[in-house]
């Protein structure tokens, strides 16, 4: 028996050994990384950390990033992209290590990083031993994860507020709750910044090919602003950046029967709140246009959303319901009794997607629009695929409505022009940096000499600003205090 101790305390001793050598490495990765931005929040995560992302690039500095929403990708400093590996598809915030890791082989100036974690406990960990970030991103509060986080917003605003860094800086574009994140920020020293999304014109939200939010982008250049970056330059960097695979976007196709349909994908947005937002916004640009038709997806394990989605029904003016997945009672009793429009139940998990999307696709008029709500997954990807078969209309149909620009100039004349359709660009192939190993390989520890220069000399290649990039100086370093640049 005492054999037996003797082993399993040589084995907890060789772990907790091994753990301290792994940590000390870790770190060591992350002292390479002078900046390191980890965005958190409940809605836009995603789209901030690619907009961030692209503004640094924007002025020159070398920037690796990484994304978890919809699709997780691993983005090199030319942005390019790919998929990040993961065993068995299962998400993990240890993998957080490998990403870090990756990045410091470029020796970048930052690494912008979404925050994968959900329990308060695993946010502060993510903070803490994994990013021990410089600059927070606090984006919003909004209702979800709220078993896990709540059952108030409130509770949600302080667990989210365990990645601020302590000693560091925080941008949010949180309004209702912005007193408590303050005194969140209070605690742990941390600077708050607050941005004003009217700040940003519209103008240059034009800029962009795809559709985003005011707030994501003054926060984008908040960060942009405490890194030395200028406006112009920070946004013409966001203008070139590739969108996320499940950024908000409208596609329009013609049915079998000759009708035309424009298709709003709102499924990325899970809460009423954002889901509202969303639409809105499609309709003030004329992306979609009445009547609206509206797809309410319904999982097993989301009920509490389902009905969420039900209870905004009448917000959003839809002329026909259409409820697919199961349960679709929980969304169709939370359908308030004033509703004057049609609820098509066409719920069941195992139904023939072809025959639900005939179904749908039978009950819309000739020239209507359509938007998805709810979850993805289940009878929500199935449904996509069958209309992703359908051919696309291309006819010109520039959008009616466009806002009024406010400080349009030659410089930025062209980026009022409306585009006829928005959709999901497709990331391009990581060919200028094929020579740093793949994310499933364990060989990304390697430090290949000179990368950091070849990262600028990209850069310089795409014609940034040389006065934006940063010298190679091992003394450099980011203090939350200052606004720029070290020199």
């Amino acid at each position: 028996m005492l054999f037996l101790y003797v082993i399993v305390l040589l084995c907890c001793t060789a772990l907790w050994i091994a753990g301290i050598l792994e940590q000390r490495r870790h770190f060591a990765s992350l002292e390479q990384i002078p900046t390191r931005v980890l965005v958190n929040g409940i809605r836009g995560k995603s789209s901030i950390t690619r907009l961030c992302a692209g503004a640094l690039r924007g002025g020159g500095l070398v920037t690796v990033s990484k994304t978890t929403g919809t699709a997780a990708r691993f983005i090199h400093p030319d942005a390019t992209e790919e998929p990040v590996y993961r065993k068995f598809g299962i998400s993990n915030i240890v993998e957080q290590i490998g990403i870090v890791r990756r990045a410091a082989t470029y020796r970048p100036d930052a690494l912008v990083i979404e925050c994968m974690a959900v329990m308060p406990a695993l946010q502060e960990i993510n903070q803490e031993k994994l990013i021990r970030s410089t600059i927070g991103v606090l984006c919003n509060v909004r209702e979800d994860h709220l078993e896990e986080m709540g059952p108030t917003l409130d509770d949600v605003a302080r667990s989210l507020s365990r990645s601020m860094p302590v000693g560091g800086v925080c941008v949010t574009a949180e309004k209702d709750r912005l007193h408590i994140l303050q005194e969140e920020a209070d605690k742990r020293n941390c600077q708050l910044i607050a941005v004003d999304p009217e700040s940003v014109t519209d103008a240059e939200l034009r800029g962009f090919s795809w559709f985003t939010f005011k707030e994501n982008v003054a926060i984008a250049l908040a960060v942009a602003e405490l890194l030395g970056v200028e406006r112009q330059t920070a946004m013409q960097g966001m203008w070139d950046a590739p969108p996320d695979p499940g950024v908000l976007s409208v596609e329009r196709y013609v049915t079998p029967e000759g009708k035309r349909l424009r298709f709003a994908n709102v499924f990325a947005a899970n809460d009423p709140e954002s889901t509202l937002m969303n639409v809105k916004q499609l309709e003030d640009l004329g992306a979609i246009r009445r009547p609206i038709g509206v797809v309410i997806n319904c999982r097993p394990d989301r009920v509490e959303r389902n009905g969420q989605m039900g209870t905004i029904v009448p917000d959003l003016a839809a002329e026909t319901v259409f409820l697919i997945g199961h349960p679709t009672k929980s969304a169709r009793d939370a359908i308030p009794d004033g509703f004057t429009g049609r609820v098509v139940d066409l719920g069941g998990d195992r139904r023939d997607p072809e025959e639900l999307t005939a179904a749908i696709l039978a009950e819309l008029g000739p020239d209507s629009s359509l938007v998805a709500i709810g979850n993805i997954h289940g009878q929500g990807e199935l449904f996509l695929e069958c209309l992703a078969d359908l051919p696309l209309d291309d006819s010109e149909d520039l959008f009616d409505a466009v806002p009024d620009g406010d400080g349009l100039d030659q410089e930025t004349m062209q980026i009022a022009i409306p585009r006829p359709r928005v959709s999901v660009a497709r990331p391009p192939e990581p060919e200028p940096y094929s020579w740093v190993a793949p994310l499933e390989t364990p060989t990304y520890a390697f430090r290949i000499p000179e990368q950091r220069e070849l990262a600028h000399r990209f850069a310089d290649r795409q014609g940034r600003p040389d006065d934006q990039s940063t010298a190679d100086d091992p003394q450099h370093s980011y203090d939350p205090y200052q606004f720029t640049r070290n020199p």
